[in-house]
Order: structure tokens, then sequence, then C-alpha cells
């Protein structure tokens, strides 16, 4: 469930995580705008997310990976 009681969802809580710079630095290995390619990489994702090393430029919330995986426990849904 996301922070408004609704259920999570890839176009709606997730794709606007990911910034137009975010996407087209990672255009060389996936889309970050697809919701195929981040649910079958999420996990890289997610480690990548914990660390810091993504997105580049700084490392996301901890409220914004926790609503990373949140979607991952959920099943990805579209």
């Amino acid at each position: 469930m996301s922070a408004t009681g609704e259920p999570i969802s890839f176009e709606q809580h997730i794709k606007p995580l990911f910034r137009e710079g975010d996407r087209e630095s990672m255009s060389w290995a996936f889309d970050l705008w697809s919701h195929e390619d981040v649910a079958s990489n999420s996990d890289a994702i997610l480690g990548r997310l914990r660390n810091g090393t993504m997105p580049c430029d700084g490392a996301w919330s901890d409220e914004q990976i926790a609503r990373f995986q949140d979607w991952v426990g959920a099943g990805m849904p579209a």
C-alpha cells in the first residue's frame, strides 16, 4: 500500500521516483520508465538504492527506498 492507502503501482508510485536524468544515465542497461525492465532488474536496483550508488547523483531517502521495496514485496504491480 502507498502512503495514501491505495495499492502501490509502478505507474503512480515507482516510475515518478526515476527522473529523466536517471533514465538517461541507465539507458545503456535498461529503461527505468519501463515496468518490465525495472521489474526484471528489481533486485539489482534495490541493492544499488540501498548502498547509495543509485541514482548516481545522490542516494534516495529511506522513504523512497521503502516505497520501492514495498512495490517489490507487493509483486511489482504495473
